[in-house]
């Protein structure tokens, strides 16, 4: 198998990644197939999290395919806004997503997992504005990737392997010491 490798820039130094797959490792997300896009500056085409929670929160019993249907529409829009394209608000779901859960059946062809990627880097760019104080995107990669690749600060208790490796975290709350948080 060939071994590809992405450059990443971080001012005049260039790093080799070695490793562009590690985010279907960690997430499980495909990284082939067609690519996600969609328009990213438009901050005002939102949707209140809490409007997705009244309204989909539980899906009726004697619901019937296309009420399945939606409600799995919704919950895949949810994932999407909240945890893989999560903004710094954590409480808005950007309409772009909308193409995307319409055709339920092409959603597993789409490259998820390089379009999380790619919003992570572009969140950790923001970041490096010396105005920007938190960081936004999906922050259980970031935060399973660390974990994965320096085992000095990975929480005692979690050396189990499982696939993928982030739900190994999924149980894991974050504590903060008397030296600050832990990550």
């Amino acid at each position: 198998m060939a071994r590809l490798y992405h450059l990443a820039r971080l001012n005049d130094r260039w790093f080799r990644l070695d490793e562009p797959f590690d985010v279907v490792y960690q997430l499980g997300l495909p990284v082939d197939g067609h690519y996600v896009s969609g328009c990213l500056q438009i901050q005002k085409f939102a949707v209140n999290c809490t409007w997705f929670q009244e309204t989909f929160g539980e899906c009726p019993e004697e619901a019937d395919e296309e009420t399945v249907r939606r409600f799995a529409r919704a919950y895949i829009m949810m994932l999407l806004g909240t945890q893989l394209f999560a903004d710094k608000s954590g409480n808005r779901i950007h309409i772009r997503w909308l193409p995307f859960v319409a055709r339920l059946e092409e959603m597993s062809g789409y490259s998820w997992g390089s379009a999380a990627l790619a919003w992570l880097y572009r969140c950790m760019c923001r970041l490096a504005n010396r105005h920007v104080v938190k960081l936004a995107g999906p922050l259980q990669l970031l935060r399973s990737w660390i974990f994965w690749r320096f085992p000095r600060f990975r929480p005692a208790g979690y050396d189990a392997f499982s696939w993928p490796l982030a739900s190994r975290w999924s149980g894991y709350n974050l504590n903060v010491s008397e030296n600050g948080p832990q990550v």
